[in-house]
């Protein structure tokens, strides 16, 4: 233990500061400044190396965190790598996009504020990268098996670095034209710079990881050639049927799901051009969706120029604290502000969709919101509550229901649950042989981490699959858990 005084003589919870926001909104650059590395190692030395850690337990992939918080207030960065490495191949994104469940189990959190665990982690790799102790690992042999992995977002690219450093020959397909799924197109600039995604695919293609973008599974490449010219083939397509807005005037031209929106953001934030672009620029903008994908719509809208931003919840507001019914260690539902709702627009809570309204020429001018209260029954409307917001450009940002079927699901016959996910059993292979699914395919729509644990996860019952047995490690099974956090 780095300071075994240090959760008593620093109290304070310190994390690096968010650039000004009449700055930020200028451009499309993380938010973050730098932090002071000897403040970021007196965060580090708070952490109290508990008997039981219970942030292993928030944690899916079971990161040894007091070890490394430990190896970081010491400086001994080296050492701190090679155990963050050792149960996440991908720090630096988790680091930036996890919620930090961690935080919330931490123990030093019952009475104080929790451990910066989420920056220690992101610190701990950029030192890394930055004295080269992230160099790529490189089989000793190849064992002459092949695989094929659909889809190359975080649990896609999880398995196949594990399979590739197992010896197996792995080429990730991906119907986008450059890999890395969500992680590319669906997460703006401002909350994780595209440099960052680049500089580890450099390190899975040095260390053998073959891709092919723009490779359409299950349209121009069936399932079936997929079985016939791998030895296993791992689905981590993701889950990408979007939740809808079921009410009159769902039609209008203007509302758009937030998938159709941010990909193209990103692409042109990043300097491409988009035929066709939907943008934000000078409209008044509903975002129907109070979750990170609503807040990802909200911060690229504010930096399109969009003239209003109104982000709806049928949820009531949540408390400033822990409520009761969620006590420690669990992931308390509070009141979180991202750095883009610090950046304009308004949070209205407990409050439904009743109508879209359009204009003559067929587009949504505003959207006809009642207030709403909860009940056993569900929702239900407070009368006397009606009024109509203006809005030229509706997202619906309300989640996603599982895995697209047309395609490669079909064709390969999988079985699927009532919430449309893929079946796998505890070695993650799916009801064909052969064929296995990891990541919110799977799962259900998920945490990045868990892509990246089911990933991890999966690999070790591919390896094991193509090999008899496996050293790789199995960080969770699908039944250790709660579906969510």
């Amino acid at each position: 233990m780095a300071d075994p005084r240090g959760f008593l003589t620093t109290r304070e919870r310190e994390l690096p500061a968010r650039r000004p926001v009449d700055v930020r909104i200028k451009d499309w650059k993380e938010v973050y400044e730098e932090q002071e590395l000897a403040q970021l190692q007196r965060q580090a030395g708070r952490c109290m190396d508990c008997g039981i850690p219970f942030c292993h337990n928030g944690c899916p992939l079971g990161n040894l965190i007091p070890e490394w918080n430990d190896l970081a207030r010491r400086g001994e960065w080296h050492d701190a790598i090679e155990r963050l490495h050792a149960t996440n191949n991908f720090p630096e994104f988790t680091g930036r996009l996890c919620p930090a469940p961690c935080e919330t189990a931490c123990v030093l959190g019952i009475n104080q504020p929790a451990v910066t665990i989420k920056q220690v982690e992101v610190t701990t790799i950029e030192e890394a990268f930055g004295r080269g102790d992230v160099p790529p690992q490189i089989p000793d042999r190849l064992t002459g098996k092949t695989v094929a992995v659909v889809g190359s977002g975080p649990a896609g690219l999880a398995v196949a670095q594990q399979l590739t450093r197992a010896g197996h020959t792995v080429a990730v397909y991906e119907r986008d034209d450059k890999p890395g799924g969500l992680l590319r197109y669906g997460i703006p600039e401002f909350k994780m710079e595209k440099r960052i995604l680049d500089r580890r695919l450099q390190q899975m293609k040095a260390e053998g990881t073959r891709f092919r973008c723009g490779r359409d599974v299950g349209g121009e490449v069936t399932g079936p050639q997929l079985r016939d010219r791998y030895d296993a083939v791992v689905l981590a397509t993701g889950a990408t049927v979007p939740r809808d807005l079921p009410v009159p005037g769902r039609e209008l031209d203007g509302i758009v799901q937030a998938m159709d929106f941010l990909p193209p953001a990103n692409r042109v934030s990043l300097g491409e051009e988009v035929e066709g672009q939907v943008t934000a620029e000078g409209k008044d903008v509903i975002i129907i969706g109070g979750g990170d994908t609503g807040a990802d719509c909200l911060g690229t809208s504010i930096r399109q120029g969009a003239r209003s931003v109104t982000s709806l919840e049928i949820m009531p507001q949540p408390g400033e604290d822990r409520p009761g019914s969620q006590p420690w260690p669990t992931y308390p539902m509070i009141f979180r502000v991202a750095s883009a709702h610090e950046e304009g627009g308004e949070r209205l809570y407990a409050i439904s969709t009743l109508e879209a309204v359009g204009d003559e020429q067929g587009r949504v001018s505003g959207l006809k919101v009642c207030d709403v209260e909860r009940t056993d029954s569900g929702f239900q409307p407070v009368e006397g509550t009606e009024k109509v917001l203006p809005a030229q450009l509706v997202l619906l940002a309300m989640g996603f229901l599982g895995p697209q079927r047309e395609g490669v699901v079909e064709q390969l016959g999988l079985e699927t649950d009532e919430r449309s996910n893929i079946v796998r059993d505890t070695s993650y292979m799916t009801s064909v042989p052969g064929v296995f699914a990891a990541g919110d395919a799977g799962r259900g729509q998920s945490l990045i981490v868990w892509a990246i644990a089911e990933g991890r996860a999966a690999a070790q019952g591919v390896d094991a699959y193509l090999m008899g047995s496996s050293t790789l490690p199995r960080p969770v099974n699908p039944t250790d858990r709660p579906l969510t956090v």
